[in-house]
């Protein structure tokens, strides 16, 4: 046997794993995509139940209050007096774009006032307040 004839043997006897690894690679980008993701406030609060709430399309703006009586936008953290410059933007790029309000059970009632205002003068076309289920 040749030199040539073992090189090629030796080479010839391994495994050549990249194709496991591609399909590996594959089936974790279809799972990522494919898997659903809770997009809530960034804060911790409890919804009120109601018997009447409904499911909401996913692409609604969350407007998270806390108890502590803190405002927070799309997990970010903002002053009630930016609020309204927030919503003017969102709604001048997507005018029909749903506000969904994430308010504790117990937050300050004025507080949530006040940002359905803010809502109102963004003229924000529908604005919805989450509660659970009973």
């Amino acid at each position: 046997m040749s030199l040539r004839a073992e090189n090629r043997s030796r080479r010839e006897s391994g495994i050549d794993i990249s194709p496991m690894l591609d399909m590996v690679f594959i089936l974790l980008i279809f799972f990522v995509v494919t898997s659903t993701f809770t997009r809530e406030t960034g804060v911790d609060v409890t919804k009120p139940k109601a018997s009447t709430a409904q499911d909401l399309s996913r692409e609604a703006v969350m407007i998270g209050i806390s108890r502590q009586g803190t405002l927070h936008v799309n997990e970010a953290q903002v002053p009630l007096t930016s609020l309204r410059r927030i919503l003017e933007n969102i709604v001048r790029e997507t005018p029909d774009r749903p506000v969904v309000l994430i308010a504790d059970r117990d937050a300050p009632s004025g507080l949530v006032v006040d940002v359905l205002d803010e809502c109102n003068l963004a003229r924000v076309a529908k604005v919805s307040i989450a509660a659970q289920r009973e």
